[in-house]
């Protein structure tokens, strides 16, 4: 499966781009799904970075979504999707490898920017596709983006497809 880093899909498509970012950047913490070494699934939450045109994922050392993730980097995140009766704009999610990070370079100049406790684990997510589903009357709008297919709408309560 064809992956890509956060800078690529924002330059492919912007304006969904700053969809998805804007949604996450509206709450501090976020649902974050890995698989256990049983295979069953983990949820768990967690703060999502997006710095240095890459979305990151920085976690506690040792902690079991860490662990996971170093032995199977398949995740999904979905963004918080805020208080009953607050203004929502949709679900957003983003599914994709976790790639841990052990230069020491890039992760020095993470510590400095964003001052996690140490030591940590870090994880750059290269995407495999990003999810906004929202309620546009009288449809339920999907749009779906994958590497090398570009972003495709599906309507439902018409059947019809853009």
């Amino acid at each position: 499966m064809a992956t890509t880093n956060w800078a690529e899909f924002r330059a492919a498509e912007p304006a969904f781009a700053t969809t998805v970012q804007d949604r996450f950047q509206a709450h501090r913490h976020h649902v974050l799904a890995t698989l256990r070494k049983d295979g069953s699934p983990r949820v768990t939450v967690l703060e999502a970075d997006f710095r240095f045109g890459e979305l990151w994922l920085g976690m506690m050392w040792h902690s079991r979504k860490a662990h996971d993730l170093q032995r199977d980097p398949r995740l999904t995140l979905q963004a918080n999707p805020g208080q009953t009766g607050e203004t929502v704009t949709g679900d957003v999610r983003v599914s994709g490898r976790a790639v841990p990070q052990t230069d020491p370079a890039v992760l020095r100049r993470y510590a400095e920017t964003v001052r996690p406790p140490e030591p940590f684990h870090l994880f750059r997510v290269d995407l495999t596709e990003v999810v906004h589903a929202y309620a546009q009357a009288p449809h339920f709008v999907v749009r779906v983006w994958r590497p090398g297919e570009g972003a495709r709408t599906v309507r439902r309560g018409s059947g019809a497809e853009g």
